[in-house]
């Protein structure tokens, strides 16, 4: 699922600013400081699978 911003943007059709913003206020709202940090607080809220 390696996907940079730019392909998530694209793919919503938002800017990649707005995917940077919604990126980061995940991370605010999970208390992590990182995208690898967010990954793993997902996963113990079993909010992702890495089944996907």
């Amino acid at each position: 699922m390696n996907k940079s911003t730019k392909d998530i943007a694209e793919e919503l059709g938002i800017s990649e600013k707005t995917v940077r913003n919604h990126i980061s206020n995940v991370m605010q709202k999970l208390g992590v400081k990182g995208r690898a940090g967010a990954v793993v607080e997902l996963l113990k809220m079993n909010e992702l699978s890495l089944d996907e």
